[in-house]
């Protein structure tokens, strides 16, 4: 098999087979090395974490920008997954489950990859990129978005299989599971056969004039958190703490929780009888989750390293630049929760980081390593971030990002009705963010794309579907059908706040689509009719919003006034509150 997509690759590479990079008029183009991780929240040391082992992704932040505050705009994988890879929201890919694809269901919309492919480029992807199934056509939008077949490691069928020895000595289907590697089906794991993969194509590509978009999807810290077991050792339990607020907030409406249906599924947690839907889980247990992801990371950590050493050792650094990110978060304890499928900040918040050559660092020379290999269990470096950005930024903006970035013409701004129109990106470019000051910037005349100016305060919107108000079996992952309330979060350098849609029809009704759910009957905002400050407040905020994103000027509330504003709210179904600030989340 390998054998057999090498002859094809080298194929598609003759002359003849694709069009040369000449033919498209940027000879001088960079190359893409697009690097996505499932589940990853930003536990690296590069963002202060003091824990987790994470030398090689720390050195590609010390020659990077870091952004601190990116967000994902759905906390599931494929929503998120299509969304930024299309340059649209959930709302206008109309994906928000697994089980439809947007080019039929939604519209013919053009991704990243394709448009880096009709301007040129090779575009690949090795791992999980796309998200299997019938989200991506069943081949990951091939050939649509990509010049080869994409490459999945031949044991990611064995996932979710009983590869977890017990104490017992049996096989089971558990959450947390560190293996020994030569035990495994094939005597590897997906992500070093990711790895392996990724270099390989590294290497066709070096001989090469065309310049290429080499996407690479890591699946762990993923669920189940298989790993090699000696990952272990870098986490002694009794180092491991509980999340720093690891309690359902007494006043947190039911219709915010996600009951973590996937975590309970597995073997070892359905052994410990925890309750629905609340749980929680036994201390103990939760520390050894935590102590697994983390040392998920810095297996992660390690293929990563693998995979930048191989860019240094085909002389390819100079002239690729590395895009950093993930899906989205994973909740780790906090408030209760664990996994994603909420709007809390621990599910949606991701690592974000831009290596530019020429313009992140120093430009380099093809003989200077950039990216060399270094071992996690070896003493941490203590490697610092080349350049850091405060501001709020999203997923989304990545197709116009990485145009921008590249040198292509950057896609048009969609319209407020852009079903029908293939080529155009709800997020606006970051790349005025890479060397500009956090200071505010001042209002601009003249200014009449809304999603080009930089002259209000950036926020970021992300949005998860409920089957119910209360917690239930499907709560996490509802199907279209099943969908009847929608919740949005906004957040701000120093607030989030969200508010939730409840809409009494089917979320899939074409009429609504159309409309974009604003001002139809049978979909409403839920607040008391008294409060008529917080009423017009949040109907400004959100309605051009869900249209566009405009991005408006947040006023810096107090704690105690944003908690006056959300009390007012029926079933307190808004909330905003500076992260920091606990006491802001109302326990009491």
């Amino acid at each position: 098999m390998a054998a057999a997509r090498l002859g094809l690759c080298l194929c598609l590479l003759a002359a003849g087979c694709v069009l040369a990079v000449e033919a498209a008029g940027r000879p001088d183009g960079m190359n893409v090395l697009f690097i996505v991780v499932d589940d990853l929240r930003p536990v690296l040391g590069c963002y202060g974490d003091k824990l987790v082992k994470s030398p090689n992704i720390d050195q590609l932040a010390s020659q990077s920008i870091v952004f601190n505050n990116a967000y994902a705009q759905q906390a599931v994988c494929a929503p998120s997954r299509v969304s930024f890879l299309t340059g649209r929201r959930p709302d206008t890919t109309r994906l928000y489950d697994f089980y439809s694809y947007w080019r039929v269901h939604a519209g013919n919309y053009s991704t990243m990859p394709q448009y880096f492919k009709e301007n040129g480029y090779m575009t690949m992807s090795v791992g999980k990129v796309f998200h299997p199934g019938v989200s991506s056509n069943y081949h990951d939008d091939y050939p649509y978005s990509w010049s080869i077949p994409p490459f999945h490691p031949s044991t990611e069928k064995y996932e979710n299989d009983k590869t977890c020895r017990g104490k017992d000595g049996r096989l089971y289907a558990n959450l947390v599971c560190p293996v020994d590697v030569t035990e495994m089906p094939g005597g590897t794991l997906p992500d070093i056969q990711t790895t392996e993969e990724a270099i390989r194509l590294l290497n066709v590509m070096k001989t090469q004039k065309q310049k290429f978009f080499l996407a690479v999807g890591y699946h762990k810290p993923h669920i189940p958190l298989r790993y090699p077991q000696e990952f272990l050792k870098l986490y002694p339990l009794e180092n491991i703490t509980l999340a720093p607020d690891p309690w359902v907030p007494k006043k947190l409406p039911s219709v915010a929780y996600n009951p973590w249906m996937d975590i309970r599924q597995r073997d070892d947690v359905k052994a410990l009888n925890v309750s629905f839907p609340y749980g929680p889980l036994p201390d103990d247990f939760q520390r050894q989750i935590r102590q697994s992801y983390y040392a998920a990371v810095s297996y992660l950590d390690m293929q990563v390293g693998r995979l930048l050493n191989a860019l240094d050792d085909v002389g390819l650094s100079s002239s690729t630049m590395v895009v950093f990110t993930a899906d989205h978060g994973w909740s780790l304890g906090e408030h209760g929760e664990w996994a994603k499928y909420s709007n809390f900040d621990v599910a949606t918040r991701v690592p974000l980081m831009f290596y530019v050559p020429g313009m992140t660092s120093a430009a380099a020379s093809q003989q200077r390593r950039i990216f060399p290999y270094l071992d996690p269990f070896s003493r941490n470096l203590g490697l610092v971030p080349q350049g850091q950005s405060k501001k709020v930024v999203e997923l989304v903006s990545l197709f116009s990002t990485l145009a921008e970035l590249a040198g292509l013409q950057v896609p048009p701004a969609c319209p407020k009705t852009s079903f029908h129109v293939a080529l155009c990106t709800e997020g606006a470019s970051m790349v005025h963010y890479f060397n500009s000051s956090e200071e505010k910037v001042e209002t601009e005349d003249g200014c009449e794309d809304n999603n080009r100016c930089h002259t209000e305060e950036p926020v970021a919107f992300s949005q998860y579907p409920r089957p119910s108000d209360t917690p239930q079996w499907n709560s996490d992952k509802p199907k279209l059908k099943d969908i009847r309330i929608m919740g949005y979060s906004m957040r701000t350098i120093d607030y989030r706040c969200r508010h939730l849609y409840f809409h009494c029809q089917s979320f899939s009704s074409e009429k609504l689509w159309k409309r974009k759910m604003m001002g139809i009957p049978g979909c409403h905002l839920v607040y008391c009719e008294q409060s008529q400050r917080v009423r017009g407040h949040l109907l400004i905020l959100f309605q051009e919003a869900f249209y566009r994103a405009v991005k408006w000027q947040i006023s810096k509330t107090r704690c105690n006034d944003l908690q006056d504003l959300g009390n007012k709210i029926s079933l307190v179904m808004f909330w905003s509150f500076p992260l920091w600030n606990q006491s802001c989340f109302n326990q009491e």
